[in-house]
């Protein structure tokens, strides 16, 4: 859902263009959720360095640390603000769901993001 510039992607499992959730485990669903996040970023005009904010779910918080490893090839400009958290069950058997807040269209000029036409700048 794109509101103004502020994109709401909702939870993202790791699944196939047929449906499917990819097989080989937590990190394989980590790695196509987030691709699949980058279609619905390019389709909105935009992309990973436009997130600001992530909330990943998984079925075991023991993962964490693999899937922080893909999370980090996806996200090379900035690491968004993020929560994670471990939950009993995610939809279709999933290991691994993630959601984001994407700005779109903010200029990033090092520490600090200038919305444009805004004139607001807010230090990260």
């Amino acid at each position: 859902v794109l509101v103004d510039r502020t994109l709401y992607i909702s939870g993202q499992l790791g699944m196939n263009t047929s449906g499917s959730l990819v097989e080989g485990g937590a990190v394989k669903e980590a790695e196509q959720a987030l691709e699949n996040m980058g279609h619905i970023l390019a389709a909105a005009g935009g992309g990973y360095k436009d997130v600001i904010k992530t909330t990943v779910l998984l079925e075991d918080i023991n993962n964490f640390s693999e899937i922080n490893n893909i999370y980090s090839k996806f996200f090379t400009d900035h690491e968004p603000a993020r929560a994670a958290f471990q939950v009993g069950a995610l939809p279709k058997g999933g290991k691994v769901e993630i959601e984001a807040v994407a700005l779109i269209g903010a200029v990033d000029v090092g520490s600090v993001f200038i919305n444009r036409g805004s004139g607001v700048s807010l230090a990260v």
